[in-house]
C-alpha cells in the first residue's frame, strides 16, 4: 500500500497537498492539465522531492531513497526506447548495465512473448508501430519487477480502440504478477475501463481515491468542472 501523509509539492507558484492511501489494484488519477498529476508520480517516484510529508510503501517511509532504490517502476508518454539499440537491448538495460547473459535472454524473451512481441527482439524501435512500441516499453517496465508501476499517459498517443487494448494489457498483466498501478489519465472512459479507484487531482489538492463508478455517478465539484457537467 501507498501511503501520502501530509505531502505538500510546491513549485514557483505551484502547490499540492495530498493525504491519501492507494491499495492494490489499479488507480487512476483525473484532473484538469497542469493540476498536478505527472508532478505527483515524479515525486512518488523520487524525481521530485517534497516540500512537506512523507511517502510511505508498506509501512516504510520512502521519502528520503534515491529513485533507483524505491519499490517503483514508471512509464512515460514517450516510452523512452533509445533508437539505435535493438527491443531485446532496450529490454537488457532493466536488469543489467553489461551484456545480457543466457539466462537473462531467456527472462527478456518471456516478457516480449507476455506483451506480444514474440520474436521481435532484434527489431529496433523505428521498425515498430507505436502500438508494439509501448508493448516494448511496458515489458521493459515489468522487467524492473517492482511492486507499484507508475504510468505517466503512455498511450496517450494511441487511438481509442488501441488505447483500449494496452490498458487492458497492463491491468491484465499487472493483476497476474501483483503489481500495484496507479496511471495519470484525461479519459474518465479509460478510468472505468480499468480503474478500480479513482483520485481527483484538482485546485491544488488530491483527493482520497473512490470506487470509479460511484465517484462519476455522483463527482464532486472539482470532478464535473473538469467533466463540464
Amino acid at each position: 500500500m501507498l501511503e501520502l501523509k501530509g505531502l505538500t509539492i510546491r513549485q514557483d507558484d505551484f502547490s499540492l497537498q495530498a493525504d491519501a492511501q492507494f491499495g492494490a489494484g489499479f488507480t487512476t488519477l483525473i484532473g484538469p492539465s497542469g493540476g498536478g498529476k505527472s508532478t505527483l508520480l515524479d515525486t512518488i517516484a523520487g524525481f521530485i522531492t517534497p516540500s512537506a510529508g512523507q511517502v510511505f510503501w508498506n509501512g516504510e517511509n520512502i521519502t528520503g531513497l534515491a529513485p533507483a532504490k524505491r519499490p517503483v517502476s514508471i512509464l512515460f508518454q514517450d516510452n523512452n526506447l533509445f533508437p539505435h539499440l535493438t527491443i531485446t537491448a532496450n529490454l537488457a538495460l532493466a536488469l543489467t548495465m553489461k551484456r545480457p547473459t543466457e539466462q537473462q535472454r531467456s527472462v527478456i524473451d518471456r516478457a516480449l512473448r507476455e506483451v506480444g512481441l514474440d520474436g521481435m527482439g532484434n527489431r529496433k524501435p523505428a521498425e515498430l508501430s507505436g502500438g508494439q512500441q509501448g508493448r516494448a516499453a511496458l515489458a521493459r517496465v515489468l522487467l524492473q519487477d517492482r511492486p507499484l508501476m507508475l504510468l505517466d499517459e503512455p498511450f496517450a498517443a494511441l487511438g481509442p480502440a488501441l488505447r483500449a487494448e494496452m490498458l487492458a494489457l497492463v491491468a491484465r498483466l499487472a493483476g497476474q504478477k501483483g503489481i500495484a498501478v496507479i496511471m495519470v489519465s484525461h479519459a474518465p472512459e479509460d478510468a472505468l475501463r480499468v480503474a478500480e479507484e479513482t483520485s481527483v487531482v484538482a485546485d491544488g489538492r488530491v483527493t482520497v481515491p473512490q470506487p470509479t463508478a460511484s465517484l462519476f455517478d455522483d463527482p464532486p465539484d472539482s470532478l464535473r468542472a473538469y467533466l463540464g457537467t
